[in-house]
């Protein structure tokens, strides 16, 4: 694996420098448009709709329309923010393990220790085991603030970004207003299927049917020579302007002890009043 950002976890008076790795990675076959008459690649411009010319990607910023005006916001704007600004990740608390919503989970990135920070990244993930507890950390990336999840997946810590609670939607279904009758019986039945197809989970068993038919059907068509010749359909493949690498996450710094030392009882406070927390962050 290649690693994305160096960074370093703090927690107390404890710092380890660690490397960071996407967790994660799609198997799925990567396809692209084409014209159905001719096999040309379709591709998509970046086009002004004032001058009408293509706009290279580093000449490109961010705007916001409120309908009337539009305000045009450059990448000195964004770095100007006290939260973009940041190179903290900062710990808010730690939390029961069972009470992190799987639904508010999102990226994943694995964090690898430097050999001289072996023994105080150890200890960080054997604190987070005995506790059978998660740490709630918010930290400033592309121009978003983020809530994560900081936890143990076998002997590696896990970085897990999280969505906000108010971006997790409420399901609102009239139908469920009725509850039908249950009877004993059916319920007994229902045990006794689930009984029946109980098994201790392994990954590995399940397989992307989809996306190994569509690889025997490529390669099928490539044997029977139903195949275009890249270069000359697609031309000279241009590089990706958009592939440039951003920083994944900073630095870990806001102190357990810190916190515990201060009288402040509501200790949920700093995780939902994202104000309070940027002033102390300052």
């Amino acid at each position: 694996m290649r690693s994305i950002w160096k960074g370093a976890i703090s927690f107390g008076l404890v710092n380890v420098p660690v490397k960071v790795y996407s967790a994660t990675q799609s198997h799925d076959v990567q396809l692209h448009q084409v014209h159905n008459k001719d096999g040309g690649r379709i591709r998509y411009q970046r086009k002004c709709e004032v001058c009408n010319k293509v706009v290279a990607y580093e000449d490109i910023d961010k705007a916001y329309d409120d309908g009337e005006k539009t305000v045009v916001l450059t990448d000195e704007d964004f770095s100007a923010l006290p939260a973009e600004r940041s190179h903290e990740i900062e710990v808010v608390e730690f939390v029961p393990a069972d009470q992190v919503d799987v639904l508010m989970l999102d990226k994943a990135y694995f964090l690898e220790p430097e050999e001289r920070a072996l023994k105080p990244y150890t200890l960080l993930r054997r604190a987070l085991e005995d506790s059978d507890r998660t740490a709630i950390v918010q930290f400033a990336l592309r121009q978003k603030t983020r809530l994560a999840a900081l936890r143990v997946r076998d002997n590696v810590l896990v970085l897990q970004t999280m969505l906000w609670d108010d971006e997790v939607r409420k399901p609102e279904f009239d139908v469920l207003d009725s509850t039908p009758r249950i009877s004993q019986k059916e319920r007994d039945m229902a045990a006794q299927l689930v009984d029946s197809l109980s098994e201790d989970f392994d990954p590995s068993a399940f397989t992307d049917d989809y996306q190994e038919q569509l690889r025997t059907l490529i390669e099928a068509k490539i044997e029977q020579g139903a195949s275009l010749d890249t270069e000359a359909t697609f031309g000279e493949q241009p590089e990706d302007e958009s592939a440039d690498v951003v920083d994944l996450m900073e630095a870990l710094k806001r102190s357990v002890d810190r916190k515990n030392a201060s009288k402040k009882p509501a200790k949920k406070s700093a995780a939902k009043k994202k104000p309070a927390a940027k002033k102390k962050a300052g």
